[in-house]
């Protein structure tokens, strides 16, 4: 899905309630979390850009700027504005958020035309490192009072053979009831809803958490307010991230999503694939639901 078919939604329609604030507390996180590199760790040995990279790639970006300033007779008042735009994005740090929304499921694509195993969507900018890590079955540290719908994802880690993988860990981390990230807004405690998940010798894995919810990417921030003036839908439909990695295999970067999500057709970050949603049945235990998804690595 391009930026020309999204739907649109009028950013008078976005409930106040619901918007995520601190643009510049989620930029400035976000953009620490990208200088770790994490990108890098996902990319094939000698990823790395030579000189005739550079001047293919960044020479066809600036061609299809100039081709649009050419085609759409763009005034030096717009010019000036873009300028400004991103003298802002780079203020407020939001340029992790700003590529990963609107770039990253390209990269996404070509890298997975030459990979095997479980289907990955994008990373975006929410991760953090050094989260507590737990053996399975898990509980991912939350508050006693934390709202939502209580969530079991289970399933199994194997190699593209059919082997299970008893090394394998899930890194999972996903917003609140009210579509919060915590390290990334004031709300939820550090660590809030995040763990790294060892399987057990089976490489099976349990994780009981809260259902999220879905959220829009933040308004009150550069990247909030040219997609709102667009009119593009800011909305990232409910989902879980993870990392799912085991030594000697390539880790699977994915998120999953729930059947019924208003924004599974909207996603501002073009992530959602038919094979990542899940339909969640309850279990019977209260108002629990339980979702099984196994997980394929390839060999690195």
């Amino acid at each position: 899905m391009t930026t020309t078919d999204r739907d649109t939604v009028p950013s008078d329609t976005v409930p106040s309630d619901t918007v995520p604030s601190g643009a510049g507390l989620a930029g400035a996180n976000a953009t620490d979390s990208a200088r770790l590199g994490l990108s890098s760790r996902r990319t094939a040995a000698g990823g790395g850009a030579d000189a005739d990279r550079v001047a293919a790639v960044v020479g066809a970006a600036l061609e299809g700027i100039r081709a649009a300033i050419r085609d759409h007779k763009v005034t030096y008042s717009e010019f000036d504005a873009f300028k400004r735009w991103l003298i802002e994005v780079s203020d407020t740090g939001e340029w992790p958020l700003f590529l990963d929304v609107y770039l990253e499921f390209e990269v996404e694509r070509v890298a997975a035309e030459s990979q095997q195993g479980s289907t990955g969507t994008i990373l975006g900018p929410f991760w953090l490192d050094g989260q507590v890590r737990l053996q399975s079955p898990a509980t991912l540290p939350m508050r006693a009072d934390e709202p939502g719908t209580p969530l079991v994802l289970a399933g199994r880690v194997t190699g593209t053979d059919g082997t299970p993988l008893p090394g394998a860990t899930v890194d999972i981390w996903h917003t609140d009831d009210e579509g919060w990230y915590s390290g990334f807004a004031e709300k939820p405690p550090a660590g809030n809803l995040r763990g790294v998940v060892a399987c057990d010798e089976q490489g099976r894995f349990e994780i009981h958490t809260r259902r999220p919810a879905p959220y829009t990417i933040p308004l009150d921030g550069p990247t909030g307010k040219l997609t709102t003036t667009a009119g593009w839908s800011p909305w990232r439909p409910a989902h879980l991230h993870l990392l799912v990695s085991a030594p000697g295999h390539r880790t699977v970067t994915t998120q999953l999503f729930f059947t019924g999500d208003p924004y599974l057709d909207s996603d501002v970050a073009s992530a959602t694939k038919p094979e990542l949603v899940l339909d969640p049945q309850p279990t019977g235990d209260g108002d629990e639901v339980r979702s099984d998804h196994d997980f394929v690595l390839e060999p690195e």
